[in-house]
């Protein structure tokens, strides 16, 4: 069993509690995820994976998602080179780019830097994510052979550790 430990930054939230986050690289650049259990899946803002991509054009998802205070949200599909989780490397990641503006907009105005995504419960729960408080520390459990491809695909590629 491969085990990544992700180091995690709590960000105060005025006098309303925190906020977890982990720094992880996109494409082998570094991003910031805030870590959401209620969250169904990992998603990216489409600005900043535009950015981390240098892209600027994504196929729509015909579907539209839920949460964040809307039921109605377009959003694209992505196809990520790299996702890196400390030692847990997913490659060919799909998945789904929506527009986080809203809430990169709060933060500033509470002088938070932006977050470039959501790690969701479809990750956090495929990996037996393990959050210790005391720690400050993310433990994510995978095994070497672990699929990589969120999405069906043609080929398939190993979780690199």
């Amino acid at each position: 069993m491969g085990k990544s430990v992700l180091k995690i930054r709590f960000v105060r939230l005025n006098d309303f509690g925190c906020h977890l986050l982990i720094r992880v690289k996109i494409n082998e650049k570094p991003a910031t995820l805030l870590i959401d259990t209620g969250a169904s899946n990992t998603v990216f803002d489409k600005a900043r994976i535009e950015t981390l991509m240098g892209v600027s054009r994504f196929k729509a998802n015909r579907r539209k998602s839920t949460g964040l205070g809307t039921n109605s949200m377009e959003s694209h599909e992505v196809s990520l080179a790299s996702f890196e989780l400390g030692t847990l490397v997913l490659l060919d990641y799909y998945t789904i780019a929506l527009d986080l503006s809203h809430v990169n907009h709060s933060y500033k105005k509470m002088k938070i830097k932006p977050i470039d995504g959501v790690l969701g419960s479809d990750l956090l729960s495929r990996f037996h994510a393990v959050v210790d408080y005391k720690q400050k520390t993310l433990t994510l459990e995978f095994p070497v052979a672990t699929i990589v491809a969120k999405k069906p695909a043609r080929r398939k590629r190993p979780v690199l550790s």
